[in-house]
């Protein structure tokens, strides 16, 4: 089996001072850890307080997404004025784009789920640069999990360092979050080669179980920033090759991302452009 090794095409990040990746990683924490009590405690109640549509009737937001979120931002204003907040209820503001850095947070990743009660919803946070995610916690509430990393200092489980191992996709599982016109083709190409396709309902865990090993990649389309950027510093620092839907290497794609432990990708790109 021929491993891929991580893409060099892309410039160093930038430094980040180290004092700045302790403090934002020890307050992402323990938002986490706030968020994780919350969707524990209220997770799978019937109707959700305050639970209304978006887009459509599957398009979910709810007391709990918007009280998280608000809790976010006051958290972060207060323990890092200056650094603009990007959330999926409540926005970005104006200068966001042009800032040094930016916090990006999805207060519920996986609302429909958590409505639900189906035990596959997050809390995801990243502190994000010029050079991609900086600092990067999921907390994961159904499995009582932590997952935190921060560049340059991989990544940990409830404190335990994790790594992914190279290996052939054969055999393993990939998570899909893809469009409907996507799906069929792709799930088809990789049933071909042996492999098991998931769809989860959360973009960030789908990612992470790549960062942890459970899964050889994660493909996802149609996502938004707040969905992927946490999850993403993860894989990074276990050692997962991130991509766009091109293969390139990018630390937080538009459009269209593969997340793959080295010696998938080749395959697993294969299958996405397979049908194009």
């Amino acid at each position: 089996m021929t491993v891929q090794q991580h893409p060099s095409a892309l410039p160093s990040p930038l430094p980040v001072e180290p004092g700045l990746l302790s403090r934002a990683l020890e307050v992402a924490g323990r938002l986490a850890n706030d968020a994780a009590e919350v969707i524990t405690a209220t997770a799978g109640r019937g109707q959700q307080p305050g639970a209304t549509h978006k887009a459509n009737p599957f398009d979910w937001v709810t007391d709990t997404d918007r009280t998280l979120e608000r809790h976010t931002r006051r958290v972060l204003a207060s323990e890092f004025p200056g650094i603009p907040v990007v959330g999926e209820e409540f926005g970005s503001p104006t200068d966001a784009a042009d800032a040094p850095y930016r916090w990006v947070v999805d207060p519920v990743d996986g609302t429909a789920n958590y409505v639900a009660g189906f035990p596959w919803c997050a809390y995801s946070l990243a502190l994000v640069d010029g050079s991609g995610p900086v600092v990067g916690v999921i907390a994961d509430p159904s499995r009582a999990q932590i997952y935190a990393a921060a560049r340059g200092r991989g990544v940990r489980a409830n404190g335990v360092a994790v790594t992914v191992t190279p290996r052939s996709p054969t055999g393993g599982l990939v998570c899909a979050e893809l469009s409907l016109e996507r799906a069929p083709a792709f799930a088809r190409h990789a049933a071909a080669g042996h492999v098991g396709v998931r769809v989860l309902g959360s973009s960030a865990l789908a990612i992470t179980q790549v960062a942890l090993g459970h899964a050889v990649a994660a493909v996802l389309d149609g996502y938004r920033e707040w969905d992927v950027a946490g999850a993403a510093c993860l894989a990074a620092e276990a050692g997962a090759l991130v991509v766009d839907g091109e293969g390139r290497p990018n630390p937080l794609p538009t459009g269209a991302m593969v997340v793959a432990v080295p010696g998938s990708l080749d395959e697993v790109l294969g299958w996405w452009h397979a049908d194009r």
